[in-house]
């Protein structure tokens, strides 16, 4: 139970990137359908405003102004679609709103049961488009939205009447039907919007971040630290930040003595250990092989938190061997946080972290090296013990026997 309440706690805080989300369908060449898709959907909501004044038959001028609304929201969406690029997230919230908005207007404004009723299928479409490209609470609002307007329609025809017509008239019904048939009609809107929609947008965050997850330690792959550091390029934030490159020393000799299971317990370990040292906001990721890497904001001392990271796994529990890291950090200062926060600040920072690391490496391992926008820094901790890198002495502590004497 603690287990499934921590999932949806986080689908819900999760904030989808929706910027990650268009360029990855970009690079499968997916988004030029989508538009066609999408434009082609306006296509259908013209025919629907026209088809719908027909039907009605009580229009002034051609369409009426209700339809006249809906066929220019429609050609509007349609040309947007079609004729421009994919929009950004901001412009897709507004498209929803205005749909929304447009739809609500037009159901409850209809002056036949039917027509209404159809129309309300329309705010089930566009659940669709908000599942896939917006988060939780962005959905949460259209599922809640979409019932309201389902509730209001739903009374209307339960008290026997629609919108007044041309004429003033008011449509009456066996009170016992027109009530069945309103509650049908929530009943429905809350089976499709209100749980298969976000039955379905929890089952592709699912996947998603299982795409972006490491299955071996559950932390961040390359792809998914790439991911959530796009959705933080634009953000003022004002706050120094950094990113801290961790590579496990003499990794191989660890899994040549005892075997990959081993390694395999060691890495798993090292995330666990990483995620339990650092700020709950930083993000954790496991880049390669034995490289970890951390990027969070500042709360302490460049050297405070180095030296943490370090002695974090240096002390890892419960292990026949002692583990060490090189680590190399990076810096943006909070004074050129706003300016350097952007896609190559980000990537220049990783590259400087990288290479502060094989610095650290080269002096040893089992230490740190701190580089900022003024060059590098090295601080050196602790080396390695002797016997981490004595082969016999591992096989010795690894079955339990006390280490010789030499």
């Amino acid at each position: 139970m603690t287990d499934a309440r921590s999932l949806y706690r986080t689908w819900w805080r999760d904030r989808v990137d929706y910027r990650w989300l268009v360029d990855t369908l970009q690079s499968h060449s997916a988004l030029r359908g989508f538009k066609i898709m999408l434009g082609a959907g306006g296509i259908v909501m013209l025919l629907i405003a026209v088809l719908a004044a027909l039907a009605q038959s009580e229009v002034s001028g051609p369409l009426g102004w209700q339809g006249a609304l809906e066929a220019t929201v429609a050609g509007l969406w349609t040309l947007r679609w079609w004729l421009l690029p994919w929009p950004r997230e901001v412009e897709s919230l507004v498209w929803i709103v205005l749909f929304d908005l447009d739809t609500a207007a037009n159901d409850l404004l209809a002056r036949d049961r039917v027509i209404a009723v159809l129309g309300i299928v329309l705010l089930m479409a566009m659940g669709g488009y908000v599942t896939v490209f917006h988060g939780p609470r962005v959905l949460a609002l259209h599922v809640a939205w979409s019932i309201l307007v389902t509730v209001m329609l739903a009374t209307l025809i339960a008290l026997g009447y629609l919108p007044a017509t041309g004429r003033g008239e008011s449509h009456t019904h066996g009170r016992f039907q027109d009530l069945a048939l309103g509650l049908d009609i929530i009943l429905v809107m809350v089976v499709v919007v209100g749980v298969i929609l976000p039955f379905v947008q929890l089952g592709h965050w699912i996947v998603r971040v299982d795409a972006l997850s490491d299955p071996l330690t559950k932390l961040l792959n390359r792809r998914g630290l790439d991911s959530y550091l796009a959705a933080r390029i634009g953000r003022s934030e004002r706050r120094s930040a950094y990113v801290a490159s961790l590579d496990l020393d003499r990794f191989k000799t660890i899994n040549d003595t005892f075997g990959h299971p081993f390694g395999d317990e060691v890495l798993v370990r090292t995330a666990q250990r990483l995620r339990d040292t650092v700020e709950s906001d930083a993000l954790v990721a496991r880049t390669g092989g034995e490289e970890f890497v951390v990027v969070g904001y500042l709360r302490d001392n460049p050297a405070a938190l180095a030296e943490g990271l370090r002695a974090a796994i240096e002390t890892t529990p419960d292990l026949p061997v002692t583990i060490t890291a090189s680590i190399g950090v990076a810096i943006i200062e909070a004074s050129h946080a706003d300016s350097e926060w952007t896609e190559s600040s980000l990537r220049r920072l990783l590259h400087r972290a990288d290479s502060a690391m094989y610095r650290a490496k080269g002096l040893g391992g089992n230490t740190f090296v701190i580089t900022d926008s003024d060059g590098v820094e090295p601080l050196e901790r602790k080396k390695p013990p002797t016997e981490i890198f004595d082969r016999e002495l591992l096989v010795v502590r690894h079955q339990g026997l006390e280490p010789r004497t030499r």
